[in-house]
């Protein structure tokens, strides 16, 4: 098989959340126990870090692989969905899974897979499973997918779980209540391995602290230890004062992931290395400072507050529910900008009304769908937004959407790309 072969393989064979969205995803766990039974186990073979949470799991991911990276450890990165090439998913040390591997896996599986029947998604984690055990990772960090305690990834036994925000997204699956969704999160906390709340969030702690109970885990809310205070920042990287107990800690820590809202992620990752510190791991000063201030060319992150433009100022974003939208437009209105010019698109699988309301009337709209089938038909999105008072035009995709856009932004006038994950994937400058 080509590397192609596999790909088309794997897209066809297999029902795929990012393509169909709500449809594929499985309510058991039992396909990848059976997976990963037929492999020898991978999931035991190597220690790991898990994340989950609505918004934030990236982010915090990738710095925490970027700072055990730079500490000397041998890491692997899981993350979804990709942006650009599939390989995206499956890192160690910020290299992509080689495509030989993935040719490899496939053809070996490829029984497997005909007789269980695994999800795109299933598939995936046992791929990245067995490539970090035969790869012989010294830790790997494990991104949840979707939830947490029916996700794929939940098979592990990590040293720490960390869980950031929890807002409304993927109701449908996940219930339409903060308390139902940060149950679902909570089903990540194992028995005896701490678990770090990135950010207190009072419909969701009693959740976590009768899940911790039960598991007899050691919970800890990163606030509560660490406060960070952001001194400076522009669209390049910004600069934290980091307190711990109330005594300055970090002083002038820098962290290329720009976005006001990775203040509320960076407590989170700071305590959960700290924990991995007291089990013995060797995470000096310089390595954190190096890691977080480079996390983005360490490994490999794309989409998170990305500035692709100077003139006119160029940003895309991959924040879709209500929580990402709402730090998007707080980011936007922080550059007082004259125009904002919205190249926007979403999926057909979520409930888009308390997004559209949260966009400003005053910026001009280009609507647009991502080249998936999960993609919401422009024409609806159009209607959708209309009816609230966004007025924009309609382009059949996102490339046209996004000339059309700097075909007509002034020079000193922003173009912000964003409402799903999908439409980013389409930028070509990405």
């Amino acid at each position: 098989m080509t590397y192609q072969d596999c790909l088309d393989y794997l897209y066809q064979q297999l029902p795929m959340y990012q393509r169909i969205g709500n449809a594929a995803f499985k309510k058991s766990l039992d396909n990848i126990i059976a997976l990963c039974e037929a492999m020898g186990q991978p999931q035991y073979k190597f220690k790991s870090i898990h994340v989950a949470g609505t918004n934030g799991k990236g982010s915090s991911s990738h710095m925490l692989a970027a700072v055990l990276q730079e500490s000397g450890y041998k890491t692997g990165l899981y993350t979804s969905p990709h942006l650009k090439s599939f390989t995206e998913r499956v890192r160690i040390n910020g290299q992509e899974l080689p495509q030989e591997y993935l040719i490899q896996f496939v053809e070996q599986n490829k029984e497997l897979f005909e007789s269980i029947k695994p999800s795109f998604f299933e598939m995936t984690v046992a791929l990245a499973f067995k490539y970090f055990a035969d790869e012989q990772v010294d830790i790997a960090v494990i991104e949840v997918g979707l939830g947490g305690r029916l996700d794929s990834t939940n098979i592990i036994t990590p040293e720490v779980s960390l869980i950031t925000n929890i807002g409304y997204d993927h109701q449908a699956l996940l219930g339409d209540t903060i308390g139902a969704i940060a149950s679902e999160k909570a089903g990540i906390i194992k028995s005896g391995v701490p678990v770090v709340i990135s950010t207190k969030q009072e419909e969701a702690e009693e959740v976590f602290r009768y899940k911790a109970k039960q598991e007899n885990a050691l919970l800890y809310f990163a606030t509560e230890s660490f406060r960070v205070e952001l001194v400076e920042g522009d669209l390049e990287r910004q600069v934290f004062q980091v307190y711990k107990d109330e005594t300055l800690y970090l002083a002038g820590l820098e962290l290329d992931l720009t976005g006001s809202y990775q203040k509320y992620n960076l407590p989170g990752v700071l305590h959960v290395l700290e924990l991995l510190q007291q089990k013995g791991y060797s995470i000096p000063e310089e390595a954190l400072r190096r890691g977080l201030a480079q996390t983005k060319s360490i490994t490999g992150l794309k989409g998170r507050w990305q500035k692709l433009n100077d003139t006119p100022l160029t940003i895309c974003d991959t924040g879709h529910n209500e929580d990402g939208i709402k730090q998007i437009v707080k980011q936007l209105e922080t550059l007082k900008p004259k125009q904002v010019h919205m190249v926007f698109g979403a999926v057909n699988d979520k409930d888009i009304t308390k997004v559209l309301q949260l966009l400003p009337v005053n910026y001009k709209y280009y609507f647009c769908q991502a080249d998936i089938p999960r993609a919401l038909p422009v024409q609806q999105l159009y209607e959708q937004a209309t009816s609230i008072g966004l007025k924009g035009t309609i382009y059949t995709s996102v490339a046209e959407a996004i000339q059309a856009a700097k075909a007509n932004a002034a020079p000193d006038e922003v173009i912000f790309i964003g409402g799903s994950t999908f439409v980013v994937a389409e930028i070509e400058e990405l």
